[in-house]
């Protein structure tokens, strides 16, 4: 049903087209509404097979367009004589001229009828979407990147996680002493506290 009516939509727009340009070409002057329709009679055709080649229908559909689409031309190979003769050549639609003989001259039905073809054999076109798995069927569902997802696991018992805190919770302050009351301990400073008063009485150590 879709070759048919693709074939009447060319030769109108192709027909009205071809003769509202040559007018423009012999007059030179020209009035562009005059091409309005038949371009809307090219639009629609190219919609048609804008349609069978690309939506993801059964092959079937573009295939079988395409090849009678082709079949006239093919057969010109043959019978050329014979087989324009079969084309009408004096039919008209909506008051205006109908030459289904013209898409067949220029080759306008073989390129069309082709390019449906080629779009059916097209293993890409039929493939399914991708579609996204379940949480449970091909993945663990878990988010790797929720920062609590790590908390409350075993850890190895020699080693301490890393801490901001300084000095750490569980070591002790270094303690240091006064100055001149003996060496500090590691890690302490004699200027840490102020040094004891003076006594003329203290005995040295």
């Amino acid at each position: 049903m879709a070759a048919p009516v693709v074939w009447i939509l060319l030769a109108l727009g192709q027909d009205g087209s071809n003769s509202t340009i040559t007018t423009w070409a012999e007059t030179s002057t020209f009035n562009t509404a005059r091409l309005i329709e038949p371009a809307v009679y090219l639009a629609a055709a190219g919609i048609g097979i804008g349609v069978l080649a690309t939506l993801r229908w059964s092959p079937l559909g573009p295939l079988v367009a395409g090849v009678l689409l082709m079949a006239p031309y093919v057969g010109m190979f043959i019978a050329p004589l014979r087989v324009r003769s079969a084309v009408p050549g004096g039919w008209r639609l909506f008051g205006d001229p109908l030459p289904l003989r013209l898409v067949l001259d220029n080759g306008t039905l073989f390129f069309l009828g082709l390019l449906l073809v080629m779009a059916a054999f097209s293993l890409q076109r039929w493939r399914r979407w991708p579609v996204a798995a379940p949480a449970g069927a091909g993945g663990s569902g878990v988010d790797d990147t929720d920062p609590d997802l790590f908390n409350g696991l075993p850890t190895d018992p020699d080693t301490k996680p890393p801490s901001l805190a300084y000095p750490p919770a569980d070591v002790p302050a270094p303690r240091t002493q006064p100055f001149g009351g003996g060496t500090p301990t590691a890690g302490g400073s004699p200027w840490a506290s102020p040094p004891a008063p003076y006594r003329p009485d203290a005995k040295a150590e």
